[in-house]
């Protein structure tokens, strides 16, 4: 830990969410004061939202732009429109206000969802992000994400403004949404999983084949990466926030069982949607242009986050 956070002002729309509410207590600690804007006092989909949000924060050193409108496989298919105008329009709005507000570094969040479908290459390196159309399930959400990617470098190329831009893979862990509506597919099975063990159920369905693979961030990591991306990093070039192993869906499932200890069978619904065939990030540019690896591996991260959902689901229960 270095001082460099010590008395600085901080922004971090999105705050109150998965991996800004890991973020935060980090910033805080490390001696930053932090304004966390909340959805429902400022639209950050509207100018006046954005403007008043400014004003109330006052002048600030490193805005974290993490507020989205995101959701899994389900949602992105349910609502695309939403997902691209929302997170189009609330980017450009936090970038051009940004720079107006004159604040000293913008560290904004893409996503793995903006690389191509397939790649002739894996692990997925930044060059590649621009290679082809993303997997069609989440395409809208990867286009807007990669218009905050050009944004960015057309800011810093007209009027010098300090943007960052972070391509973190599938994070997972404790404070995840386990919303079936809109959870991502580690909170997903988890909760599946655990209450078909409460409830003795011989079979659970799952979606997809179960073969895709996916390359999992635990959440602490991932807000590690930002905090060090911002303190050191300050080139145009996206930033790739991975763990660089390939895990299947079905071994993610097998993983997930053994800690649950569920025992029943497993029953693939090929029926849905697999999304992406393969997705791991290639992240030694992180690790060369700031010394960030990601540290804590699949099983010690599924652990803590079924753990911390048992708990929760628990407490949820005894209330009811």
């Amino acid at each position: 830990m270095t001082d460099f956070w010590k008395g600085k002002k901080v922004i971090v729309t999105g705050g109150a969410g998965f991996l800004g509410s890991h973020l935060v207590p980090r910033l805080t600690d490390a001696g930053a004061s932090v304004f966390v804007p909340r959805s429902a006092q400022y639209d950050l989909r509207t100018e006046d939202g954005v403007t008043r949000m400014f004003e109330d924060a006052g002048p600030s050193n490193v805005l974290f732009h993490l507020a989205a409108t995101v959701g899994g496989i389900g949602a992105n298919q349910q609502r695309p429109a939403d997902f691209i105008y929302d997170n189009l329009v609330m980017n450009a709005l936090m970038v051009e206000q940004s720079r107006k507000a004159e604040v000293g570094k913008f560290v904004g969040l893409g996503s793995v969802c903006a690389y191509p479908r397939t790649m002739m290459v894996y692990p997925m390196r930044e060059e590649n992000i621009f290679e082809g159309y993303p997997e069609p399930t989440n395409a809208p959400y990867g286009i807007a994400k990669r218009a905050l990617l050009v944004h960015l470098q057309a800011a810093r190329r007209q009027y010098g403004f300090n943007g960052i831009c972070l391509f973190p893979t599938n994070l997972y862990g404790p404070g995840d949404s386990f919303d079936p509506e809109t959870s991502h597919v580690v909170p997903a099975i988890i909760s599946k999983m655990v209450e078909a063990r409460r409830q003795n159920k011989f079979e659970l369905t799952l979606w997809g084949t179960g073969r895709p693979t996916r390359d999992f961030l635990y959440v602490e990591d991932a807000a590690g990466g930002l905090m060090l991306a911002a303190e050191k990093y300050n080139r145009p070039e996206p930033i790739n926030l991975g763990s660089g192993r390939e895990t299947t869906i079905a071994g993610l499932a097998e993983a997930i069982e053994r800690i649950v200890e569920y025992e029943g069978q497993i029953v693939w619904d090929k029926s849905k949607p697999d999304g992406q065939p393969r997705r791991v990030l290639n992240s030694e540019r992180a690790a060369y242009e700031f010394g960030w690896r990601a540290m804590t591996n699949l099983g010690e991260g599924l652990e803590k986050t079924v753990r911390w959902y048992e708990e929760i689901s628990e407490e949820e229960i005894s209330l009811a």
